[in-house]
Formats: structure tokens, sequence, C-alpha cells
């Protein structure tokens, strides 16, 4: 059987499965809508979602390489909706579930039923992971046309694993559990596409500012910004890299093969070369190690030492006029902030380019994104030294995605980025929430 016919084969049973149509009789919405606020005090995103019967509104912390969604079961989930995934099941196929739970020591409850599938919920923050039941619930999330909001809709049987109560550990204040949009059958992106029948894509466009939304799409463009600017319109598209590491080798610290990995091939700065070992750009065919992830879990830019080293040095001798200050850790570059300038893009600092495919397709990290204010007058570079073997090279994290919308497309394995879109005159707070389509 070839490929197109097992993709057809797998939609079709997860269609089947979380089928809307029980509640949504008639009305398909082209695209979903979540919006994303970032915690002040943890740097996290959150974005909250409507689930259970009856519903209650669940904060979560967004990881972009997550699995799925796991939300705490041991405390408070009450729902006369949840139903638990019994073993061998279509469902726990789905999952790629490789155990399940024969006897639960308790009368049963949402993550503690006999015979059920059984998944390893992970907090990504902390590295820290168990053993969880994977069940099914209700979840209601709004409609958008890609410029205002719509009306509710709702999958009743999504699929999701219960998490115990010390994996929130970590995780930002209220928060009951991680939303996962990661590469599986049974994250959210995967899901809500199979639910509505809508093009397996999402895009995701972080705030940096605390007081004001960010939001992910599900589905397909347009994304319409105010003033009345489609983002998708402009995007620049390079392959996303699979990384092929096995679930059974991952540990708690996220599965590689979920993650979005991009083909960095080098880093130029003010458009010079950094001179760098290329053999960490690429990602380990039989280990999974090496390569550039993008992650919404580490708040900064995350780089191998050698790399980091090389950046930083780069940067400093681009910006040998500014004079330099005490660093402030996490960051180990530091300049007196009254000494540079201010542009439309945030801080007068050289660029950053991380050059993809080719020389004439980059992504690039203007001031606003790659300088942190740590002080009044204290600017830091927002790159963070990662040690002499992290499984990953590069990990772009939250500070450098901020105001740049990101359109993952699972189907054709492509991510299409903005760059900084305060070169438009718009952010990611920009989305109209408050006009109902």
């Amino acid at each position: 059987m070839d490929l197109s016919c097992n993709l057809l084969l797998f939609f079709s049973l997860l269609f089947i499965i979380i089928n809307p149509s029980i509640v949504q009789s008639s009305f398909r919405p082209k695209a979903l809508l979540l919006p994303v606020s970032k915690d002040p005090s943890s740097q996290q995103y959150l974005a909250q979602i409507n689930q259970r019967t009856p519903l209650v509104p669940v904060k979560l912390t967004v990881d972009l390489g997550g699995q799925y969604l796991w939300v705490d079961c041991e405390r408070g989930y009450v729902s006369s909706s949840y139903k638990p995934v019994p073993c061998k099941s279509v469902q726990c196929s789905l999952a790629k579930s490789k155990s399940c739970i024969t006897e639960c020591f308790s009368s049963p409850r949402p993550g503690c039923n006999n015979n059920t599938c059984a998944l390893l919920p992970d907090n990504t923050v902390t590295h820290t992971g168990t053993s969880g039941e994977v069940g099914q619930d209700v979840v209601s999330i709004q409609s958008t046309d890609g410029s205002n909001p719509g009306r509710v809709v709702s999958v009743p049987n999504l699929i999701f694993t219960c998490g115990a109560t010390f994996l929130l550990e970590g995780l930002a204040s209220g928060v009951k559990g991680m939303v996962g949009l990661g590469r599986t059958r049974i994250s959210l992106p995967s899901q809500f596409s199979a639910a509505f029948s809508f093009d397996r894509k999402f895009a995701i466009c972080l705030s940096s500012s605390t007081n004001a939304k960010g939001v992910v799409i599900f589905g397909d463009g347009p994304y319409v910004l105010l003033p009345n600017i489609d983002v998708s319109k402009s995007l620049i598209y390079t392959p996303l890299i699979l990384n092929p590491v096995s679930t059974a080798s991952a540990s708690f610290e996220g599965d590689p093969s979920s993650e979005y990995f991009i083909g960095v091939k080098s880093i130029k700065i003010n458009g010079k070369a950094v001179p760098l070992n290329t053999s960490f750009l690429t990602i380990n065919n039989i280990e999974g190690f090496g390569g550039t992830k993008i992650s919404t879990v580490d708040p900064y830019t995350v780089m191998e030492t050698t790399i980091y080293s090389a950046v930083v040095n780069a940067f400093i001798r681009e910006l040998a006029e500014v004079p330099r200050v005490a660093p402030v850790a996490p960051f180990g570059a530091c300049f007196n902030s009254t000494n540079i300038g201010s542009t439309r893009v945030g801080p007068a600092v050289p660029q950053i380019d991380l050059v993809l495919q080719s020389s004439t397709v980059f992504w690039r990290i203007f001031g606003a994104n790659s300088m942190v204010q740590v002080k009044s007058d204290v600017l830091c570079l927002g790159f963070v030294d990662g040690g002499a073997n992290p499984r990953t090279s590069i990990v772009i994290g939250g500070h450098q995605l901020e105001e740049n919308l990101l359109q993952f497309d699972l189907a054709t394995s492509k991510l299409g980025f903005s760059s900084s879109l305060l070169f438009r005159q718009t952010t990611c707070a920009n989305f109209n929430f408050t006009s109902i389509a």
C-alpha cells in the first residue's frame, strides 16, 4: 500500500473516531482560533481550552513540539462525557501506545480505569514524566475565517492523556497541563484537521507583550492582522526536517520525531558568515542529535557551546563601539543600552541571519528578537549557552519567535515564516478578537 493510501486510511479512521457531526450537523469551520498569552513570571506561552461536560476552562502551557494534549486528571477532573480508551482499540493504535494499564488500584475515575491504553505524558519544561491513561472527552473551540472569530464548535471525542498532579511543577501558575502541537497523529493540529476536514496546517504568532494575546490558528490562511494585513501572502518557505530518533530513546525530554526541525546551513551577522563546525547543524540519523529545532518551551535560543561562542564573539565584534557591561544570567554578552539606538524593529544592533536551504533563503533576526532588556540601561544578547553535548545543537526559543508568524504545513512538511512583523507595522497582538465573523 503506497503512502497516499496509508494517509487516506489514517485520516478516514481519525475522522470516524472524533467526527463532530453529532454536535455540529452542518457547519464546517475553515479554521479554528486559540488565543495565546505570555506569562510574565515563567515566560511560558499559555492557552485556554474548554473541555469536559459541563465545559470547564483549562489553562495549558503551549508546547509546539509536544506529542499531544495532557491534563492533570488526579485533582478536580469531573466530566460526564469522559471515556477511557481501551487497550488494543483504534484510538490506542493512533496514539502509538505500547502499553496498557491492566489494573488500577482505586475506584474508576478519569485517569484510573482497568485495561486502558497508556502513554507517557511529560513536562518538557522540567523534563519529568510518568505513565498516564489515554482518554477522550469533549473540547470546544472558537472558529475563525482568518480575520475574525466565529462561532464555537465542538469535538466530542478528542483524544488526550491524563497526567499526574506532580507534572504541573515548574509550569505557570494555574496551568493544568500542556497542549502539544507536534507532528503526531493525536496532536491538536492533526485531530482538528481530521475532525473538520480542513488542511493539515496551523500558524502560530506569539506576542511579545504580557498584556496582549497572540494566536494559534488551526487551518490554512488567510491570517489577517490589523490593519488588514494578510501575512499568509508574504511568507518565506523552508522544508521541515524529520528527526528520525524513536520515542523509546527520547526519555522525558520530548520526542524529537514529533518536534519541528529546520535546515540551518550557516549563520551570518551583519552579512558576514560566522565560522562554525557545520557538522553540528546536521541531524545524526542514528542518534538523532544535532540540527536546529523551534521551541515554545525554551524562552530563549539555546546553542551548543562552540556555536554559542562563535556567534557571541562575532556579534561583539560587530557591536564593538558599544561598551560591554557585566553579564546578567542566563546571558553571556550584555551592553550599555544608552549607547544603542532604536529602530522600528527594535534596538539598532547587527542583524543575525539563519541561512537555510540556500543563500537567498534566510530567517533574519532583528534587535527586537535578538536583544533582551534586563535593566533600564542594560541590553543582553538573548542567546544561551546549551553546553557541550546537547541533544539539539540550536533550539530557537520563544523570544526569537515573538512578532513572527510561523505556518506549519504538516501535509507537505514545510514551514512558512514571516520574519519580524514589526517591519510591516503590525504585531501578533493585532488579530481582531472582538468582531464576530
